[in-house]
């Protein structure tokens, strides 16, 4: 069907330093490179309206006198552009975040901008930049009416994709959404409609719109049931990861993530090592043991990339390689960093080799991709899942509190699920241990956990009382006590119901084939 077409913008990766540049969680230096970045950036692309939506004076999103203000030049933020066919309630699912009514490149911050280290406005720029813009269209639409008057439609359509990804590219978001609205109208090829719905979901991610991305999901999924190839397919595969994770339904995004990691084409969606980090924590928190056990601690996409000791290593992981380390069965897999000085015993081995040629896909050769990839310390992640496994779990506490602040606060699309991940991550943890026993001693469990007595009481109580943890707390004993009376009773209604279920409809099957049987007669 083609290679895939509007691929280029937006740019997901500015988005990620907007939201580094106005958070609380990131440090200075942090800020000042991507503060850099942005700044470059707006001058590279003459972005002079996403200039306007982030540092005017007035209205400027990371400006404290523009967070409140109106929308004046800057992409306008209304519902109307959600193209919702109708004006109902958003689902359950998108109730979970707090940002979706209020879609804006920073509104995962829920108002708590730091403005340290602000964009500065600059009026001379921004006239400069806009008539670099309005210079840009004007060509465009002399190359329309050039089309229009001694082309055919096939040169119009391309004149009018120029159109739309140079508003993609400046960040105005009301006029690339409308242009590729009108584009998707006119393309009558199937591929390229889904290039372009996908192109919309980019937008919606770009500014945060959750209610846009959705709609369009849906609208992509409708049109690559129709008959879209695998690629594209695969594609939105991860799209629709990505946007489960932002509305906090881990248990949904998982598998869609887990599997994206072997088949992984969609670059401008983000880094391969980000979509690691993301199938890894949607993973960790939402599959049962055993698929936890197969689908992410074993998984050998994420134990070639965690299990990389430098970053030349990274790099042959990334590129599909073979590894110079041992293979992936040589060792088990151990979790506990504490014991740095004991490295072959600590140390996630490397598989020999990794099934990632399919980044190779594009423009760009796999090596210069693997390049571009961020630089992460992948230790945490991998001491979480493995001390999950094996139960070592003040090792488990001491990585849970570095990937919050390493990892959950410092990404854009995690930050706003930081402290349900961390107590969601407590209380599997606490489940686990108590599995294994129907009476614990405070004392002994807060010793597994590396805590006190006193904060372990009062972590469980909330998860006791609203019946998330079937156990209960004697502190005249000091014990915690699991209970289990109510999985079995549960279990024995079910076997009823289903029971009572089973026979009725064996007495209607019976019925029937008795009236048959007379009429045969």
């Amino acid at each position: 069907m083609g290679d895939p077409q509007y691929l280029a913008h937006p740019q997901l990766a500015l988005a990620q330093s907007v939201f580094t540049l106005a958070s609380p969680s990131t440090s200075s230096s942090a800020k000042q490179s991507s503060l850099s970045t942005l700044q470059d950036a707006i001058r590279e692309h003459k972005m002079a309206p996403l200039y306007a939506y982030l540092a005017h004076p007035q209205t400027g999103k990371i400006n404290p006198s523009g967070e409140s203000g109106s929308a004046v030049m800057s992409p306008t933020i209304s519902r109307s552009n959600t193209n919702m066919s109708s004006s109902g309630p958003p689902s359950n699912a998108l109730r979970r975040t707090s940002s979706i009514k209020t879609p804006s490149m920073i509104g995962v911050l829920g108002g708590k901008t730091d403005t340290s280290v602000g964009l500065p406005w600059d009026e001379a720029l921004y006239d400069e930049l806009k008539a670099d813009n309005e210079k840009e269209l004007a060509a465009i639409a002399k190359e329309e009416e050039d089309a229009t008057e001694r082309a055919g439609e096939t040169e119009l359509l391309a004149a009018q994709s120029k159109r739309a990804e140079l508003y993609a590219r400046i960040g105005d978001k009301d006029a690339a959404l409308s242009e590729f609205e009108k584009l998707f109208d006119k393309t009558g090829v199937l591929a390229i409609k889904i290039d372009i719905v996908l192109a919309i979901i980019r937008i919606a991610l770009f500014f945060d719109d959750k209610l846009l991305s959705r709609h369009n999901i849906a609208r992509a999924t409708t049109l690559v049931d129709s008959g879209g190839d695998w690629d594209r397919r695969n594609r939105l595969k991860a799209y629709q990861g990505l946007h489960l994770l932002t509305i906090r339904a881990h248990n949904l995004a998982a598998p869609l993530l887990l599997d994206s990691l072997s088949t992984f084409t969609s670059n401008e969606l983000c880094p391969y090592s980000s979509l690691v980090v993301f199938a890894t924590l949607a993973g960790t928190v939402s599959l049962p043991r055993r698929d936890f056990k197969s689908k992410v601690v074993d998984a050998p996409e994420i134990r070639a990339i965690f299990g990389a000791d430098s970053d030349s290593d990274r790099l042959l992981a990334l590129s599909g390689a073979p590894s110079a380390g041992p293979g992936g069965e040589d060792a088990e897999m151990a979790g506990d960093d504490s014991t740095t000085k004991d490295k072959d015993a600590t140390a996630t081995p490397k598989p020999t080799a990794v099934n990632l040629t399919a980044l190779a896909s594009g423009s760009a050769s796999a090596e210069a991709q693997a390049l571009a990839e961020p630089k992460y310390d992948f230790k945490p992640l991998s001491t979480l899942i493995n001390s999950l496994y094996t139960g070592q779990y003040s090792a488990f506490f001491r990585a849970l509190s570095t990937v919050e602040t390493d990892f959950l606060s410092q990404d854009r699309y995690l930050y706003e699920h930081t402290r349900w991940y961390v107590r969601e991550m407590r209380l599997k943890a606490y489940i686990q241990l108590l599995a294994s026993y129907r009476v614990v001693s405070l004392a002994s469990m807060a010793a597994s956990f590396g805590v006190s007595v006193e904060w372990l009481d009062k972590d469980l109580a909330p998860f006791i009382a609203s019946q998330r943890l079937q156990a209960t707390i004697d502190r005249v004993q000091g014990v915690v006590s699991t209970v289990r009376g109510e999985g079995k009773g549960r279990q024995y209604n079910d076997v009823v119901r289903q029971g009572d279920q089973l026979i009725t409809k064996l007495q209607k099957y019976g019925q029937v084939v008795r009236l048959r049987g007379s009429e045969r007669s």
